[in-house]
């Protein structure tokens, strides 16, 4: 049988790819799907959804981290099961939205969150700061320029006010890129933080090896500046890359 859009989970005989969206979707989304007309935000950090049913959903938007612990996603699912039965999204910024169906189950979801401390700052919404997003840094990538996560916990910090806050002109997003291949799409942001190299990379021969995978390092390079080389070290030949200075951006 072709594929049925109607029922697009019939006649599925393997588990390959991601499970089909709407089965996460809380049930007040769901069941409004294509049905809203209007939203407010009725505090920094709260918004609500109207929709021509009459329902309403509320959403409590908390900043996090892009990098987080096993212990911390166990806390967000706690507070998740506790509020709002069970679902929760991120945004792509990062941010955590929490939705109740009702408004008398928002001021006990704020509550629980300012009894755990700044771990989970409302706000983010309207005239404000939003998340930062960023690259992923030193953490996972192999040719970032300078930290990710480090320098946008120091400019976070500055402007934290202006997340929790409706203050400013237009909502403002800022974000952050290790280096030029700019995967956090950091020119799609009001103000972008970019890290460049400044100097030729050095190279530690005898580590190299041990550390990184040589065709990876050479393909890496958009310039072609990173090319395959031997040396030999206390009379034993090693495979390393050279670096074309006058190539390397």
């Amino acid at each position: 049988m072709g594929y049925n859009p109607e029922k697009p989970m019939e006649g599925r005989i393997t588990d390959l790819g991601p499970p089909y969206y709407e089965q996460f979707l809380p049930p007040v989304i769901k069941d409004n799907k294509g049905k809203w007309l209007w939203h407010e935000i009725l505090q920094p950090g709260v918004l609500m959804h109207k929709s021509e049913t009459g329902d309403e959903v509320y959403t409590v938007r908390v900043g996090s981290p892009r990098l987080v612990t096993a212990v911390r996603i166990r806390e967000i699912c706690d507070i998740s099961d506790k509020h709002c039965d069970g679902y929760l999204r991120f945004t792509t910024r990062n941010n955590i939205e929490f939705m109740v169906d009702s408004k008398d189950k928002v001021q006990p979801l704020l509550d629980d969150l300012a009894s755990r401390g700044s771990k989970f700052p409302v706000g983010g919404t309207g005239a404000g700061l939003t998340n930062i997003v960023h690259t992923q840094g030193w953490v996972h990538c192999h040719t970032p320029a300078t930290d990710a996560s480090g320098p946008v916990k120091a400019v976070m910090d500055e402007l934290f006010d202006y997340f929790t806050s409706m203050k400013l002109p237009a909502q403002v997003r800022i974000a952050l890129a290790c280096c030029l291949n700019m995967c956090g799409a950091v020119h799609a942001s009001d103000i972008a933080i970019l890290g460049i190299h400044r100097k030729p990379p050095m190279i530690d021969h005898q580590r190299i090896t041990g550390v990184c995978e040589l065709p990876l390092a050479v393909a890496s390079c958009p310039l072609g500046a990173v090319k395959p080389a031997k040396v030999e070290i206390d009379g034993k030949e090693i495979k390393t890359v050279k670096v074309n200075v006058e190539r390397c951006m």
